[in-house]
């Protein structure tokens, strides 16, 4: 079995995969990650694989402390085996996160034009072709940063947490908040992509990461809604980089 370890810019989320199915997925705080990898090792005694990937930081420490934990540990970088033809002109800086979404989509949706939408901390767009190669896309503020960046920026702005909410036309300070970071949102993610169908046919877009839910029932656009895109990846990355 494997375990798919993502770090990301505020929590960890840690999967176990059996071949292609997910038994178990958890979210942790960073500070505990590696005492519930214990854990989920001792429940798990037939874990033999793990593959790590992080936008944050991940140190030597950490590496060594997961090493001893799991002797066959695969890093997520430019160096390992990719499932498509990135076409990225800088590829070094190309994030861990996008690498896996991609390979996602190569593996699930081949011979296809796919873009793949992760609502995190950011909102990144990630488009590959029906020729199996990764062009790029876009990174975005997400939901979260919208709302920090109105109270830190402004002097008198309240700081306000993501609101179940259809307002179009807030009579208030907090729902003229709630009405420009959330309908901004959608009409980006929407008229992205418009962009995007109007060059390439037959689009296929995969909406991810933690604010899929919240998003997915405003959006116009007709998209395939999966949680564990990323973590799917990361598991077939394991596979084609140690089987």
């Amino acid at each position: 079995m494997n375990l798919i370890i993502d770090i990301g810019n505020t929590r960890v989320k840690l999967a176990v995969f059996k071949h292609n199915s997910i038994l178990s997925r958890k979210t942790v705080q960073k500070n505990f990650f590696i005492k519930e990898i214990e854990k989920i090792i001792l429940a798990q005694p037939t874990i033999t694989k793990a593959i790590v990937s992080s936008v944050d930081n991940f140190s030597k420490e950490e590496e060594e402390q997961l090493k001893n934990l799991i002797p066959c540990l695969v890093l997520v970088s430019k160096n390992i085996q990719l499932p498509f033809i990135n076409k990225y002109s800088t590829p070094s800086t190309l994030g861990v996160d996008r690498i896996a979404l991609i390979a996602s989509a190569a593996v699930q949706y081949p011979k296809q034009n796919v873009l793949v939408i992760d609502a995190g901390t950011c909102i990144t767009y990630d488009f590959l072709t029906t020729k199996n190669e990764y062009l790029g896309g876009a990174i975005s503020p997400g939901l979260t940063i919208r709302y920090e960046a109105l109270h830190n920026l402004t002097a008198k702005l309240p700081l306000l947490q993501p609101k179940d909410t259809t307002v179009l036309i807030g009579n208030s300070t907090e729902t003229s908040i709630h009405s420009g970071i959330i309908n901004g949102i959608i009409n980006e993610i929407d008229g992205v992509i418009k962009q995007y169908q109007s060059q390439y046919a037959d689009l296929t877009v995969i909406l991810t990461g933690g604010d899929t839910n919240f998003l997915a029932k405003r959006l116009k656009s007709s998209i395939f809604a999966n949680a564990n895109f990323l973590l799917e990846g990361l598991n077939y990355l394991l596979k084609i980089n140690i089987d």
